[in-house]
């Protein structure tokens, strides 16, 4: 146990003094003094960690010093650093530093805060092994009652915590400060056509049937034309099943007619965003056995996974695919490579710049938890993961890596995350800044151009963090605020970047977390549709510039687990009512444009398209409540009154003409009525 050491206020002022630092006035023992002139204002906001599990660390600058210092459990990394950025034009020089010693102990370990410079140095300032016991201590260990820094630092780009779960229970850094600018513009939220948030998962087999895997299966196709856009799970395994071996038409693995189904997508004006996962069977066989899974990091095993080179076989299938793929068509075939490989198949082809796909998307869930170390990438590696893949790490990795080498006007898509807080996608942006460095225009030369989250809507609000008990009304679930975090981190750090969500969802199983519920005379499958269309209007009204619904077919309906019974078209290829209220929704209001919320309760959307107004209305709660609305609109205006209905190809509309008092009176529910101006 510590031994117990009491400072009385008397001998605290006498060590400041010593340090050259005002002291603190009488105060209880323990508690951390009031905010001096000299202390440096720290915004606990601002810090984010590099590690699966990240919060608490507000508690570093709360004032509160009997309190230990929590920021979770069940971390994947051992030893993690936590970043705090300094603002544009905030500059920082730190003389002193006070860290209270509560009940922490880590002397194999220490606790150790690091000054990042403008010239990327990272200058060691403090170490905490919390030997002592509630007193505040120095940044030396070997001199815990010296406050002052050995070396004053300035010039600090950001302030580092590097740790293994130890932390003093109060920091205070001691200095001079100068404010930065503070972020206050809200991003733009209108423009984004309403089909952009009507797109679905798919697998090739859902397209093509396995026992003709060359062909369109034609009977799946008319539930497909119910979508504006489909993200593609393409296994890396698919395009390379033997090192150097590459195959898309037909492929090694599944014999699959990649070329055929992209063909037919853009023949009905289907949007791909090509998802390229997991590892092929070669590359899973260099982990031990006990550690092999196709959803492992897409390195070697024993790779340094913080360096960009360590991912060169990954950038090298992705050249490889948008150099057939994508538009450009000056690609040097010498550098474009198919299979010789000789099967049943006929043989392999080059193809070069076939203009088939425009978006692709580095992985899936990288900050996935649930396959452990092999499979998790803190966001610093990911980071060094998609800047090869992004253009083999600014075109160090050879002339046939990275998918902009191959065709440079791609867009490149952030692999959907899983965790619903900005940190790892900060943390990422930060990596670019020492790595990358900054454009001719100033910009920070990110490798990626859009970012994407996955949201699933629950009863506890924490979408894919858990404790959840059942799927929750996209209003209610707090899915719509963590959507709005990144549409405003991407206005603050990304150059207002678009934001997509590649993956959203509810469950009919009802032994899901995440299912959808009956509501008064209403089934599970006509809430799902509900809370499905809601979903697209939620994310459109937030910023979300594409959605991307889980998925096209059940995986098994019967199965209690999240996911499996997400489908929207049922197992004899016809659309569930959830598909046909979006698909009914695509055909009314695909082009308009979401342009203002003019009321919250209900929710009354404006869209506009063509000098024509629409107006989506909806109750948002799931209690089957309904509410009275007066729509303003000029007399005389006649419109359709629009609702979805299931089985149907279209909705159910009525013409009605706004009388002369300019209200159109409407009853509205939880189930989206449409309002379309037929003329003004």
């Amino acid at each position: 146990m510590k031994t117990a050491l009491l400072l009385s206020a008397l001998s605290v002022a006498c060590l400041f003094l010593v340090d050259g630092i005002r002291p603190p006035g009488p105060r209880l023992v323990g508690l951390a003094p009031k905010l001096k002139p000299r202390q440096i204002p720290i915004d606990p906001k601002r810090w984010y960690q590099v590690v699966n599990v990240a919060n608490g660390l507000e508690g570093l600058s709360d004032g509160v010093t009997d309190e230990s210092v929590q920021t979770g459990y069940n971390k994947l990394v051992k030893n993690y650093d936590a970043y705090y950025p300094l603002r544009e034009g905030e500059t920082m020089r730190i003389d002193s530093i006070r860290l209270y010693d509560y009940n922490d102990t880590n002397p194999d370990a220490p606790f150790t805060l690091f000054a990042v410079t403008n010239t990327w140095q990272r200058i060691p300032i403090a170490r905490f092994v919390g030997d002592k016991y509630r007193e505040w201590v120095g940044p030396d260990p070997a001199q815990p009652r010296s406050f002052g820094v050995k070396t004053p630092v300035a010039n600090i780009r950001y302030l580092v915590i590097n740790t293994s779960g130890a932390y003093p229970s109060e920091m205070e850094l001691y200095g001079t400060h100068t404010p930065g600018k503070t972020p206050s513009t809200a991003p733009k939220r209108t423009g984004t056509p309403f089909r952009q948030a009507i797109g679905v998962n798919i697998f090739e087999w859902y397209v093509e049937a396995a026992a003709r895997s060359w062909e369109i299966d034609e009977t799946r196709m008319p539930a497909l034309k119910g979508f504006a856009q489909v993200r593609h799970y393409m296994d890396w395994e698919k395009l390379e099943s033997q090192p150097g071996q590459y195959s898309f038409n037909l492929t090694l693995s599944g014999a699959w007619n990649y070329d055929v189904m992209y063909e037919r997508f853009k023949a009905e004006g289907i949007e791909v965003l090509a998802c390229l996962k997991t590892v092929p069977k070669w590359l899973e066989n260099t982990y031990p056995a006990d550690q092999r899974d196709y959803g492992n990091n897409p390195a070697r095993y024993g790779a340094d996974l913080t360096q960009p080179r360590s991912y060169v076989e990954q950038a090298r299938v992705a050249f490889q695919y948008m150099a057939r793929y994508g538009t450009n068509k000056a690609v040097n075939p010498a550098l474009v490579k198919v299979t010789n490989v000789k099967t049943w198949m006929p043989p392999h082809q080059k193809k070069i710049g076939l203009g088939l796909i425009r978006y692709i998307e580095c992985e899936n869930e990288r900050d996935k938890t649930w396959k452990g170390r092999q499979g998790y990438q803190t966001a610093r590696e990911y980071a060094a993961n998609l800047s090869a893949f992004y253009d083999g790490h600014k075109h160090t990795l050879g002339p046939d890596a990275g998918v902009k080498t191959a065709d440079p006007s791609v867009t490149v898509v952030i692999g959907g995350l899983a965790a619903s807080s900005t940190d790892y996608v900060r943390a990422m942006i930060d990596w670019c800044k020492e790595f990358r460095g900054y454009r001719p225009d100033g910009r920070v030369d990110l490798c990626w151009d859009v970012i994407n989250q996955h949201f699933y809507a629950n009863d506890a609000g924490t979408s894919q963090a858990g404790g959840g008990t059942r799927g929750a009304a996209p209003e209610l679930a707090r899915i719509g605020q963590q959507a709005a975090a990144f549409v405003q981190l991407a206005h603050e750090q990304a150059y207002d970047m678009p934001v997509w969500v590649t993956e959203t969802g509810y469950d009919t199983n009802p032994g899901s977390p995440f299912r959808a519920i009956s509501i008064g005379t209403k089934s599970i499958l006509e809430t799902q549709a509900d809370w499905t269309l809601r979903t697209a209007l939620l994310f459109n009204r937030v910023g979300i510039d594409r959605t991307f619904f889980y998925q096209l077919y059940d995986e098994n309906p019967a199965d209690p687990t999240q996911f499996s019974s997400m489908g929207l078209i049922n197992q004899n290829k016809t659309r569930k009512p959830a598909a046909d209220y979006l698909a009914q929704a695509l055909r009314l209001i695909g082009d308009y444009r979401y342009w203002e919320t003019i009321s919250q309760n209900p929710v009354v959307d404006r869209y506009e398209h063509n000098k024509k107004q629409s107006y989506v209305l909806v109750v948002p709660d799931e209690r089957g409540r309904t509410m009275p609305y007066a729509l303003r609109l000029p007399a005389g205006t006649t419109v359709q009154v629009c609702h979805p209905q299931a089985g149907r190809e279209a909705m159910a509309c009525a013409n009605q003409v706004v009388p002369a008092t300019g209200r159109l009176d409407l009853t509205v529910t939880e189930t989206p009525t449409f309002v379309i101006t037929k003329n003004e």
